[in-house]
């Protein structure tokens, strides 16, 4: 396994596949060069729905944008005609702008006199119904629960006369509804009146009026909108870095750095807290709860990280409030490593649960590593992402590089896992048994550009990526395994891939880029 060193994937197949080779697909809100990005439009958070059908998006001005996928719909037709043709069908995954809305505002806590940012750390999809597609977003302290559904909006013609055509075109104008304001009886009464539903000087011209319009629907467009069906506030008393919707489709959690609540999608008004691990004096906290992910199967269920490079297992099942882990997930420290920046360096930024839940990825700063849920003994493989940055964790905890948190991602499958790193790179790696799958690839209509051949020698030794970078030790910023200057102030942060494809969606600052194998 490429960067393994603690055994290999039960359920990998044997023989490595061939590496992927990716391809740029589509970009959306792609600058021009010299363009200054706007911090508001920067996208802080991606994610896709459990379909792969629809693709939402965060970023710092709280605004969520919806995507939707659209080559299935024009290969679309029965499985049935689709298993007729007698050539492979070879879908060109493509996405189109289907809506966006403001999720959050700014706000400020007069209590604590604390700006709250708009900014979207957080978006999960829930369960479709009738239709309409529903998500969760977050800031640092409000979770909002959205609706987005078409509305069908009815638009009507008045009636319209058309005076130059009529006789007495001053009493046409006037005519349509009498001006008396005594004409309302009591009810069961009449009033004969024949005058009583035209004013007195109106004049019917000879032969009618040809121009008189009734009222008639004359379109009925659709349009999509989005509500927001609940606003769960007030429950965290520190920022929000994780929101994750349980398998059941009624609850989900939302953790801070030290507590983690429970809620009902139907209950806004009170949540549980299952996890609070708030020391009585606050001078004893040594660490604090940096992801929290629900099982994807089992509802009982979930796990989450900490800034020690532990992930706790826990069943809610057990108690009431879940102080008590059921696994703990986490690496020993090698004799004589310890160092300033070693906790740092330790501390986990994003947990993903593999689809089937047998694997749990975690991404640390410098490394990803793959946990097998039945083997607490230490990862089954550990793959090296900043390896070579080792020598410069001075430099980069000034300029506060080291507390970047990189997200991470599967594959549908669980055969391969991916991250970014900084210059707007990404890695992909497989993780099959034998599979030595190390791809470096750059957000950009060219991702190959900075590409580096997969080396053939034992995937135990560093990746050529890091052995380059060694050999050109003395460059300021550091560099890449073709002499590229790496820029610490370009990072790609958060990535998502496809439920059941290989393909990737990614963000480059404002930028949204997908590509393909």
């Amino acid at each position: 396994m490429n960067g393994g060193d603690k055994g290999d994937v039960a359920a990998a197949p044997a023989g490595a596949p061939p590496p992927l080779d990716w391809k740029f697909s589509q970009v959306f809100g792609e600058r021009t060069a010299g363009e200054e990005v706007q911090e508001v439009d920067i996208i802080s958070a991606i994610e896709f729905d459990k379909s792969g059908d629809h693709l939402a998006t965060g970023d710092r001005g709280g605004r969520v944008v919806l995507f939707e996928r659209t080559d299935t719909k024009e290969h679309g037709g029965s499985r049935r005609d689709l298993e007729k043709t007698d050539y492979p069908i070879s879908r060109h995954p493509e996405f189109r702008y289907k809506t966006e809305f403001q999720s959050h505002e700014p706000e400020f806590d007069y209590l604590k006199s604390l700006e709250i940012e708009e900014k979207i750390n957080k978006i999960r999809w829930c369960q479709t119904a009738n239709g309409a597609l529903f998500l969760l977003s977050t800031n640092d302290k409000t979770i909002k629960f959205w609706k987005v559904q078409e509305k069908k909006v009815k638009k009507i013609a008045n009636m319209n006369m058309d005076p130059s055509k009529v006789d007495g075109k001053s009493n046409v104008a006037s005519s349509s509804v009498s001006s008396n304001t005594n004409l309302h009886v009591a009810n069961g009464g009449y009033n004969d009146k024949s005058s009583n539903n035209l004013s007195n000087d109106f004049k019917f011209p000879p032969g009618g009026i040809p121009s008189l319009r009734l009222p008639v629907i004359t379109s009925n467009e659709t349009n999509l909108v989005a509500r927001c069906r609940r606003v769960y506030a007030h429950a965290h008393d520190y920022h929000i870095n994780s929101v994750s919707n349980n398998s059941d489709g009624e609850t989900f959690i939302s953790a801070d750095d030290l507590r983690i609540n429970l809620w009902n999608l139907e209950i806004s008004n009170q949540s549980f807290n299952i996890v609070d691990v708030k020391p009585a004096n606050m001078e004893d906290l040594t660490e604090v709860i940096t992801c929290a992910e629900f099982h994807p199967t089992h509802c009982s269920t979930l796990a989450y990280s900490s800034s020690k490079g532990s992930i706790r297992l826990i069943d809610l099942r057990q108690s009431a409030l879940c102080d008590k882990h059921s696994k703990l997930f986490e690496e020993q420290e090698a004799p004589g490593s310890r160092s300033f920046f070693t906790e740092i360096i330790a501390s986990i930024s994003d947990i993903k649960f593999g689809r089937d839940g047998r694997y749990i990825l975690s991404r640390d700063y410098m490394t990803l590593k793959l946990w097998d849920i039945n083997m607490d003994s230490g990862p089954v493989s550990t793959f090296q992402v900043h390896e070579y940055l080792r020598p410069r964790l001075c430099d980069l905890y000034e300029n506060d590089s080291i507390f970047d948190k990189f997200e991470c991602c599967l594959s549908g499958d669980s055969m391969r896992v991916a991250t970014g790193s900084y210059s707007n790179l990404f890695r992909v790696f497989g993780c099959g048994r034998g599979n030595t799958e190390a791809t470096t690839l750059e957000a950009s209509k060219n991702p190959m550009r900075r590409q580096v051949q997969t080396p053939s020698r034992p995937p135990r030794s560093l990746s050529s990526i890091t052995r380059a970078v060694r050999r050109g030790g003395d460059s300021p910023g550091g560099v890449d395994a073709n002499g590229n200057s790496l820029d610490f102030t370009t990072k790609l942060l958060h990535l998502a891939w496809h439920p059941s494809e290989n393909s990737i969606a990614c963000a480059a600052a404002n930028s949204l880029y997908m590509y393909y194998a």
